[in-house]
């Protein structure tokens, strides 16, 4: 993983319903080290660091740089990084390299201490990265997910394209009775 596969881990994990382990491994299905693995006491323990990153995005959506500093801090001082070097998971051919990266806690710690860890330094770096002025919430009535804007022209309004649609569908319907 890079640097924008953890803030992406922390948008996904602000925005989850940690109800129970299928919705926890909803929002890490793209990480299957981690999802594979998920336990209900990985949703307990991930459920206090989801509030964290959500008043971090909070604040970062109404441009409080002291609040946002703060949140962050909390989640980093909670859930630091303890980076590991890995060659992969599973065998590797020979003659062939390794899948080299970075893990952010010891591949033997629960799914939970790795996620919350890549989370907050998710956050950290996206805040470090894009500023607090391309986060944002969905504008989709009923939605409220959080979003990066990463766009050129800083236009995005919405989570998915799931919610744009719906939104542009209504209003063309609206506007055709």
């Amino acid at each position: 993983m890079d640097n924008a596969d953890y803030t992406d881990v922390a948008l996904r994990l602000a925005n989850a319903a940690l109800t129970d382990v299928p919705a926890l491994r909803a929002a890490l299905h793209d990480e299957p080290w981690w999802s594979d693995r998920a336990s209900e006491a990985d949703v307990a323990a991930l459920a206090p660091v989801a509030a964290g990153l959500r008043r971090a995005l909070d604040r970062a959506v109404a441009g409080d740089a002291e609040g946002v500093l703060a949140e962050v801090n909390v989640l980093l001082a909670a859930h630091p990084p303890r980076p590991r070097l890995s060659a992969g998971h599973g065998s590797t051919p020979t003659g062939q390299s390794p899948n080299w990266h970075v893990h952010v806690a010891s591949v033997n710690d629960p799914p939970a201490t790795e996620v919350a860890a890549a989370a907050a330094w998710g956050m950290a770096h996206g805040i470090v990265r894009h500023g607090l002025t391309r986060w944002g919430r969905c504008a989709a009535d009923g939605c409220g997910n959080y979003y990066l804007d990463t766009s050129t022209n800083r236009a995005k309004r919405f989570c998915s394209p799931r919610c744009a649609n719906r939104v542009h569908v209504a209003a063309f319907r609206s506007r055709r009775r």
